[in-house]
């Protein structure tokens, strides 16, 4: 049984990775928690019964004790993961980093550079690996069923409601205080995208804005808060109690420990889920396509936009002799083969866990390969990769070019002493 200490009891430490614990306590058992928030620290140390001592108000005070598990689990902001990161690998824990691992590009490569010189493994939460639906598909790609992958569309649906809630009102909203939304949002994603074109990235280019979630577009007379006296509260979709009331745990965990009504009312009177989403400090942008060139000419176009109606993922993979659709909500691939107007339908199995089964996957795959009974599908190096295809797709959005991806990656190599 692996033992592990967890830094952050947020949604991914307690909903996420604490309930796989709980749910296999043959496999994983967290032994200690760092986490500032004192309800929070009760709460998963009672649910993973952690003694007294091991409870830890921040990650300096865990880890400044001599190392008491295999591994270490970082759920922390994504603005704080580089110095517990190096904290815990250079303490020798094998590393669980939840994504994205870092918030600088140069922060990415010393981290994976930390991992080799401490003889760690490193994984990033790139869950969708994991899932049933991606695994399939990259099943389906290296049989040769569709010949030669010649292009990808692959559509991130994130939903106007998921938008609203964690990329506007949310703790992702802000750039300057976490980082690109496509890093935030996306980076799995794009290492979806390396990973079935089995090519490094060679050009990169990309477009997006904010432009509806912003002041100039508020109905008229709305206020800062939803709760002073909104009058368009009967009929905006953004309207936060109509929202929050009706919520799933995870969306009302952010916004109070206390998830009853009454305290989520109270939070919303002054929190940040409480703003009206015309009226908040987000610079996140609400839409965003990138555009990839890989170095064996197989080229993706990526789109990333809050205004779906689902909150899921679909994708197209075109090859030479088929093509694949997928829709990851319904657990559907449809694979038509040139030549044969009907497609072939499989129906994969739908998985209780978060990200349709890429949590629990993830998790299985992270005890094996600590154990060493198997290796895993993702390693640190592609995780590293795919993040700095989102650094390198934000520089060609705001610079309006292409980017050389390979001349990208040798410059941030280069202007720093790793």
């Amino acid at each position: 049984m692996l033992t592990a200490i967890m830094i952050g009891a947020g949604n991914r430490g307690i909903g996420a990775y604490g309930a796989f614990a709980e749910k296999n306590p043959e496999d994983i058992k967290f032994v200690g928690i760092a986490e500032p928030d004192p309800m929070r620290r009760a709460y998963f140390a009672h649910k993973h019964g952690i003694d007294l001592q091991r409870q830890y108000q921040d990650y300096e005070a865990i880890l400044n004790e001599n190392r008491f598990a295999d591994a270490c689990f970082i759920c922390t902001q994504d603005n704080m993961h580089v110095i517990p990161a190096t904290l815990a690998m250079t303490k020798k824990y094998h590393l669980f980093l939840e994504k994205p691992m870092a918030i600088m590009p140069i922060d990415c490569i010393r981290l994976g550079e930390i991992a080799k010189q401490n003889n760690v493994h490193l994984m990033i939460g790139h869950v969708l690996r994991y899932t049933s639906f991606f695994s399939e598909i990259k099943k389906i790609l290296d049989s040769g069923r569709i010949g030669k992958l010649i292009s990808i569309q692959h559509n991130e649906n994130v939903s106007y409601w998921h938008h609203a809630h964690s990329y506007v009102r949310g703790n992702w909203g802000n750039t300057t205080k976490s980082c690109p939304m496509i890093l935030a949002k996306s980076c799995h994603d794009l290492d979806l995208l390396c990973w079935f074109a089995d090519a490094d990235p060679k050009n990169v280019s990309s477009m997006g804005s904010l432009t509806y979630f912003k002041s100039q577009n508020a109905p008229e007379n709305a206020p800062n808060r939803c709760l002073d006296h909104c009058p368009h509260k009967d009929s905006c979709i953004y309207f936060a109690p109509k929202v929050y009331l009706n919520a799933e745990d995870w969306m009302k965990l952010p916004v109070s420990n206390d998830m009853s009504n009454t305290g989520l009312m109270k939070a919303l009177e002054t929190g940040p889920y409480g703003r009206c989403v015309f009226h908040c400090d987000n610079d996140a942008v609400d839409h965003q396509v990138v555009i990839i060139e890989f170095s064996n000419e197989i080229t993706a176009a990526f789109t990333m936009t809050a205004f779906t109606h689902e909150n899921t993922r679909t994708i197209k993979l075109m090859g030479t002799q088929g093509e694949i659709r997928g829709h990851m909500e319904r657990n559907v691939l449809e694979i038509y083969d040139f030549g044969n107007s009907e497609p072939q339908l499989i129906h994969l199995n739908v998985n209780d866990y978060g990200h349709s089964g890429g949590d629990y996957g993830i998790m299985t795959a992270f005890c094996k390969l600590i154990e060493n009974k198997e290796k895993i599908t993702a390693n640190d190096q592609a995780a590293i990769q795919s993040h700095l295809l989102a650094f390198a797709a934000e520089k060609a959005r705001l610079e309006v070019k292409t980017i050389d991806f390979n001349q990208y990656v040798l410059s941030i190599r280069g202007s720093y002493d790793i």
